[in-house]
C-alpha cells in the first residue's frame, strides 16, 4: 500500500462527508417550502442533471473509466432501492415519531452497520487499532447530536430510523462493489432513479412542490451536497473499502454543526469540542495504519480503471496512455506487501 493512497482515499472521504454535512443545516433552511420527501427527491435530482450535464461536456474522447456494464443492473437496482428509496422513506417516517435529538443519534448507527456488513459479509478487514479509530469517530458522532432537550421515542421510529441506517450501510457495501466502474455514470444513474422514485411519492403523498428560489437552491445544493459528494465518496470506496470509508464519512455530523453557528446562532458546547477531539484521534490513527502480510491472489478477469503496477503486468498491442482501462486477466499470484481491503485485496485474516 502507498502511504500516498491511503492519504488521498482519506482526503476523498473526508471531503465526501463535508459536503454532505453541509446540506442538513443548508436543507433544513428549505423545508418550510417543500415537503421532506419532494425536497430530497429534488436534492437527488439536481445532483443527476449536474452530473448529466458533466458527462456531456466532457464527451466519449476523455473517458477512461469503465462504463457501466449490462450485469451491473442488479446492483445498480439495489443501490437505488436501499440508499435512494428505503433509506430516506423510513428515515421519514422514523422522524415523524421522535425527537430530532432521539433521531439525530440514531442516524449515526449507518457507519457501524456499513462497517459490520463490510467485515462479516464481505470479508474486508478491520483489525483492533483501526476498531479503536472507527469507534472513535462514532463516539464523536454521537456527541454532535447530544444536545439538551427531550429523547422522546418509540419503538416504531427507533425500528424506522434503524432501517434507513441499515439501508444505506447495504448501499455503501453494494455500491463499494461497482467502484471499479465510472463513479460519475454510477452517480448519476443513482441519483436520478432514486430523485424520480422519490418525486411521484412525495406529489402521490401530496407534499408541497417549491418554486423560484427554493427550487433553484435545492437543485444547486443537491449538485454538490449529494452529486460531488457521492462520486468523491466512490472514490474513497475504491481506494479503502467501505469499513474505513464509513468511518471518514462518520465526521459529516461534524462539519454540519460547525454551519450550524453562523446559520442559527448554536455555539459549540464542551460536548462539540469533545467531540471534535475524538473525531480528529480516529482520523489521525487511520492514518498511520499500516497493514501488510504474505497474501495469495486467485486469478480473475475483470475490467477497471489501473496502470500497470506490481498488479497489473500485461502485454498491450502499439503505444498506450495511462491509466487505461479494458478487460484484462489477473494470474494467480502470492506476495507480500502492504494493502488496503480494495476488490483486490479480499482474503481471510
Amino acid at each position: 500500500m502507498n502511504p500516498s493512497t491511503a492519504t488521498r482515499g482519506a482526503l476523498l472521504g473526508l471531503g465526501a462527508a463535508a459536503l454532505f454535512g453541509v446540506s442538513a443545516p443548508l436543507a433544513q433552511l428549505l423545508l418550510p417550502g417543500a415537503g421532506p420527501l419532494v425536497l430530497a427527491a429534488l436534492l437527488y435530482l439536481g445532483a443527476g442533471v449536474a452530473l448529466s450535464a458533466y458527462l456531456l461536456l466532457r464527451g466519449p474522447g476523455e473517458r477512461r473509466e469503465t462504463p457501466i456494464r449490462r450485469a451491473d443492473v442488479w446492483l445498480l437496482g439495489g443501490i437505488v432501492l436501499t440508499g435512494g428509496m428505503l433509506g430516506p422513506v423510513l428515515l421519514l417516517v422514523g422522524l415523524a415519531r421522535l425527537s430530532a435529538i432521539a433521531g439525530s443519534l440514531l442516524l449515526n448507527l449507518e457507519a457501524p452497520f456499513t462497517i459490520l456488513i463490510a467485515v462479516l459479509v464481505f470479508r474486508e478487514h478491520l483489525g483492533k487499532h483501526l476498531a479503536l479509530a472507527a469507534a472513535c469517530v462514532l463516539a464523536g458522532a454521537l456527541l454532535i447530536g447530544l444536545e439538551p432537550g427531550s429523547l422522546r421515542a418509540d419503538l416504531g421510529g427507533v425500528l424506522a430510523i434503524a432501517g434507513a441506517c441499515l439501508a444505506w450501510g447495504v448501499d455503501n457495501n453494494l455500491t463499494q462493489r461497482l467502484s471499479l466502474r465510472d463513479p460519475i455514470a454510477v452517480v448519476r444513474f443513482k441519483t436520478l432513479a432514486a430523485g424520480s422514485c422519490n418525486l411521484v411519492l412525495g406529489l402521490a403523498l401530496g407534499q408541497a412542490f417549491p418554486r423560484g428560489p427554493v427550487l433553484a437552491a435545492a437543485l444547486v445544493l443537491g449538485a454538490f451536497s449529494y452529486g460531488l459528494s457521492i462520486v468523491l465518496d466512490m472514490y474513497a470506496l475504491r481506494l479503502l473499502g467501505a469499513a474505513r470509508e464509513a468511518a471518514y464519512f462518520a465526521t459529516a455530523p461534524f462539519v454540519g454543526a460547525v454551519l450550524a453557528v453562523p446559520l442559527r446562532g448554536r455555539w459549540p458546547t464542551p460536548a462539540d469540542v469533545a467531540a471534535a477531539a475524538l473525531m480528529i484521534a480516529g482520523v489521525v490513527l487511520m492514518l498511520r495504519e499500516r497493514h501488510g502480510h504474505r497474501h495469495t491472489h486467485e486469478a480473475v478477469e475483470h475490467e477497471h480503471m489501473h496502470v500497470h503496477d506490481e498488479h497489473h503486468q500485461h502485454a498491450h498491442e502499439g503505444p498506450i496512455s495511462e491509466p487505461h482501462s479494458h478487460p484484462h486477466r489477473h494470474v494467480a499470484m502470492t506476495h507480500d506487501h502492504p494493502h488496503l481491503p480494495d476488490l483486490h485485496h479480499r482474503h481471510r485474516h
